[in-house]
């Protein structure tokens, strides 16, 4: 059979992967080899300082043949966005330049509505609305994206305080859906239906910041149910398209009013935030796929990795393991490795940095207090083994 556009989509791109994909070799030359560069087997998770996820190999044929052919954006956006709502369950969508490009787009929407003159009026905010709220536990790195559009943040802790905030100036509130670093939070933050609905009564609409909330897909369609206006998410973490990509969803209006904020309109705010066809493309047959996968089957590997680092670290005199907390959101099994520095020799900096530079090279996230802990959800079946050897043989060293 000819290979055609239809046979790519209906075919191999939308099957769902075994669970143990095929390995990939790490350092076996290659393109990284010829820039002197050695690859790292990922125990941190879906950090973009490691290229977050590995993109579904399936993937790059369709996305070869996007980039042979000429179309016109508007309409592949319009497209791939109403196939993206449907599986989010919202009314429309648009595939953006990460979770981070979503919230910008969504902020600035909020503001500009789907007014040209105030889409070009950005970065000025004379005569817009000039207020962003923001829970204080909210509060995290990613939020600049918000602030790119030059709003004041009013925080507030308490739905009194979220009442009281809102105001003619208020353009919308930002909502992470997901965590970021600590995830055990000592207060429980105002819910998403409370400020839902806080927000409807006061005219401003809400904006979930949901990158890290996959896994499952059903985390997003949860989210969509309890009626925000907009939702930002990463298309290059677990889902597993292009790094460089994201989807925002939502209100029609508000997709709409975005989607003039951004590329290829050359006189706006996000016109630096690009996305290709090829993108576009990828991003969506990535979301088919993953919205169908067999999430219980994922995560049995997962934790069947994390029982081979417990058994095989508890062998380690001068280690304590164990798991980590869940996340407020996602399951995803976690195991900390923690010592006593002064007996051992070694503190977790060294430690952290000795298992980088090794080889093969390992990334950890270090822990808050002492010690590291490993995400394996990102790392490759077979890969705990290799990790428990190194870290054996770093401590009996030590």
């Amino acid at each position: 059979m000819p290979t055609t556009r239809r046979n790519l989509i209906k075919g191999s791109l939308l099957s769902a992967l075994p669970v143990r994909a095929a390995r990939t070799t790490r350092q076996s030359g290659g393109v990284y080899q010829d820039l002197g560069i050695r690859p790292v087997i990922n125990c941190r998770g879906t950090h973009t300082v490691l290229g977050a996820s590995k993109k579904w190999p399936d993937l790059d044929a369709a996305m070869a043949e996007a980039s042979r052919h000429f179309v016109l954006l508007e309409e592949l956006q319009e497209k791939v966005g109403e196939r993206l709502a449907k599986l989010v369950g919202t009314e429309a969508a648009m595939v953006t330049t990460g979770a981070a490009g979503a919230i910008a787009l969504g902020t600035y929407a909020c503001l500009t509505g789907p007014d040209v003159k105030r889409v070009r009026q950005l970065p000025n905010l004379d005569g817009l609305k000039t207020e962003v709220i923001i829970q204080k536990i909210h509060r995290n790195g990613y939020d600049h994206a918000v602030r790119s559009a030059g709003v004041k943040i009013i925080e507030v802790e308490t739905r009194e305080q979220l009442v009281a905030a809102a105001s003619p100036q208020t353009a919308m509130l930002y909502y992470l859906g997901g965590t970021t670093g600590d995830w055990t939070w000592q207060q429980d933050p105002l819910s998403l239906e409370d400020c839902v609905a806080v927000g409807r009564q006061a005219g401003f609409p809400v904006l979930v910041d949901a990158a890290n909330m996959l896994p499952p897909w059903e985390n997003l369609r949860k989210v969509a149910a309890a009626g925000p206006d907009l939702i930002a998410i990463s298309g290059g973490k677990h889902l597993r398209g292009p790094q460089c990509s994201g989807i925002l969803a939502g209100r029609k209006d508000l997709v709409a009013a975005a989607l003039k904020n951004s590329s290829p309109n050359s006189d706006s705010q996000g016109r630096p935030f690009k996305v290709g066809r090829e993108e576009i493309v990828g991003v969506w047959l990535a979301a088919e796929k993953y919205s169908r996968l067999d999430f219980a089957a994922l995560d049995r590997q997962f934790r069947d990795q994390c029982e081979y680092l417990l058994g095989a670290l508890k062998k380690v005199r001068a280690l304590t393991v164990g798991y980590m907390p869940y996340e407020r959101v996602r399951k995803i099994p976690r195991v900390y490795v923690q010592w006593d520095e002064t007996a051992v020799g070694m503190t977790t900096t060294e430690c952290v940095r000795r298992l980088l530079d090794g080889d093969p090279r390992i990334a950890v996230l270090q822990h808050e207090r002492q010690g590291f802990y490993l995400t394996m959800f990102m790392a490759e079946p077979g890969d705990e083994k290799v990790v428990a050897r190194r870290i054996k043989d770093l401590f009996q060293g030590a």
